[in-house]
């Protein structure tokens, strides 16, 4: 098998990225540019629109929200000021064009069921304050990783955010140092046992 065969069989690399001074164009105002806008929307608000047309969904999250919107279509460029770009159209020829254009950028680029134009793709996820547990199948099976996702999400305890304040708390408050490590680690050991024994 050559290097490039290898390449494309690879797995997404798991990162969680800091979305603080990164400005977000979703292109495109259907239920999939919904969906995408709902998640991103968990971890940012920094999102801009550009879009011919809106759902209801899509136009009443806007306004909710307060996000940019422009009515029309894409142009060259418009990815300029932007670090990450969701193409949420079915139009492929257009995905193809954004994302070569997002290399001139140095633009994260994700097509909405378009691998071949993905720098990422969005996993299947849980949040609860503080935990974020991502889940992905590398594009294999979105529904395993929704099922998968639904079949985590009620193992865990709603008390998860309290006890992550509390040793976020521990951690600024107790000086560094291996007893500090040993007593987080059982801490947190001690708390997964209660919850699971339940």
């Amino acid at each position: 098998m050559s290097l490039k065969n290898k390449k494309r069989f690879m797995a997404y690399f798991p990162a969680f990225i800091k979305l603080d001074n990164q400005k977000i164009l979703i292109v495109g105002g259907g239920h999939i540019a919904y969906e995408k806008l709902e998640h991103l929307l968990d971890f940012t608000q920094d999102i801009s629109i550009i879009s011919l047309d809106l759902s209801g969904d899509m136009s009443k999250c806007i306004e909710k929200n307060k996000l940019s919107y422009e009515k029309r279509a894409y142009k060259e460029g418009d990815i300029s000021e932007f670090g990450i770009v969701i193409i949420a159209l079915d139009d492929i020829p257009l995905q193809a064009k954004i994302f070569a254009e997002s290399k001139k950028y140095n633009c994260l680029c994700n097509s909405v069921d378009s691998v071949d134009y993905c720098d990422f793709i969005f996993p299947s996820y849980i949040k609860k304050d503080d935990l974020t547990i991502a889940v992905s199948t590398s594009g294999a099976s979105p529904a395993m990783a929704k099922h998968l996702r639904i079949y985590l999400q009620n193992l865990i305890p709603d008390t998860i955010g309290d006890f992550l304040k509390e040793m976020k708390n521990l951690r600024k408050t107790l000086p560094k140092g291996k007893e500090r490590m040993k007593m987080l680690d059982e801490k947190a050991q001690k708390y997964i046992q209660n919850w699971s024994s339940k």
